[in-house]
């Protein structure tokens, strides 16, 4: 695989290798299989013995962590290699309990395994983007409950955005863009759905989509695994984020759930002075996407995954139209 960027969108795309589909039977997540999943980066046991939560390795990782990026250029075009960690944090030994149906102990130490991966894979300066995002229902490449969190070389274009246009509104009024927006949506209380002393859940001004909503911090910060570093932390949002699935799991058959949160700051840049105003301009978040129709298992949300390399899909196209135009029976009135 390697990573190449569309040049008028600037955003980076995964080119696959053509063997790059995963087995779906046995799942490599559940108990007895861990030999599918041999390396483990973070666990919880039970009393007796048995794992309650695992993170690992992804099985068919999208990204690559040896290495370095070894960006080149090809005339106009960038690439690089799918440098990155692609991790899979397995919510439960249950192969089908959703997030909502887990007990809100078992949701808090799914927020401590990712607060505490996302910590230790920052360390590294090579990555500039650490996120995490959630997959639940038709489509999804492994049926097992779970996360998953990637660790980038660059910070995703959709992330880019969202950061630049909050670094606008502050540069304009000295004030969070997200923190006026929770303002307004507590004093209107219309779009909210949920909210306690430490978290609000609301339908975005804007929504996407039926049933879209966001979770934000009430207290103003940029970094997810910076403000979630105590368990009455943890706790809480997982209450928040139970509750919440226990609805949206539903209504809708499908979702997809993404962290933006702050870039590795600690990452080398090639310009310095990178995301200096973060502190005070970002505030980080968690958004729940529903999806009325399947999402297909070969897209990764904020980062597109093509199964099909451009120069395979360009050659089959071509035999394609020579075979469908060698087997089409004689038009009328043509010679034998």
């Amino acid at each position: 695989m390697e990573l190449r960027r569309d040049p008028v969108s600037l955003r980076w795309v995964i080119q696959a290798d053509a063997s790059a589909s995963l087995a779906r039977t046995p799942c490599p997540l559940c108990p007895g299989q861990e030999h599918l999943t041999p390396q483990t980066l973070y666990e919880r046991r039970s009393g007796s013995g048995q794992w309650l939560l695992r993170v690992t390795p992804h099985p068919r990782p999208r990204y690559r962590i040896e290495g370095l990026p070894e960006r080149r250029g090809e005339g106009l075009y960038d690439k690089m290699r799918n440098l990155g960690a692609h991790e899979i944090v397995t919510e439960s030994p249950e192969h089908d309990r959703s997030l909502g149906q887990l007990g809100e102990e078992q949701v808090a130490e799914v927020v401590r395994a990712i607060v505490i991966r996302m910590a230790d894979l920052k360390k590294d300066p090579r990555f500039r983007y650490v996120s995490v995002f959630r997959a639940h229902g038709s489509g999804v490449e492994l049926e097992h409950p779970h996360s998953q969190i990637t660790a980038l070389p660059f910070v995703p274009r959709p992330l880019v955005e969202e950061l630049r246009s909050a670094q606008r509104h502050f540069e304009r009024k000295e004030r969070c863009l997200f923190c006026d927006m929770i303002q307004q949506e507590m004093e209107q209380r219309v779009r909210t759905v949920d909210w306690n002393e430490a978290f609000v859940a609301f339908c975005p001004f804007a929504s996407r989509a039926p049933y879209e909503t966001w979770i934000f911090p009430v207290k103003h910060h940029c970094c997810f695994e910076e403000d979630l570093t105590d368990w009455n932390g943890q706790r809480r949002l997982a209450r928040m984020l139970k509750s919440l699935m226990a609805r949206i799991e539903k209504i809708a058959p499908s979702y997809r759930m993404v962290l933006h949160t702050a870039p590795n700051t600690q990452a080398k840049f090639e310009k310095p002075g990178h995301w200096t105003s973060l502190e005070h301009d970002f505030h980080w978040h968690l958004e729940i996407l529903p999806e009325a129709l399947p999402r297909p298992a070969s897209i990764l949300p904020e980062v597109y995954y093509n199964s099909v390399p451009p120069e395979a899909a360009a050659l089959r196209l071509r035999e394609l139209a020579v075979s469908e135009e060698d087997e089409a029976p004689p038009r009328s009135g043509s010679s034998a």
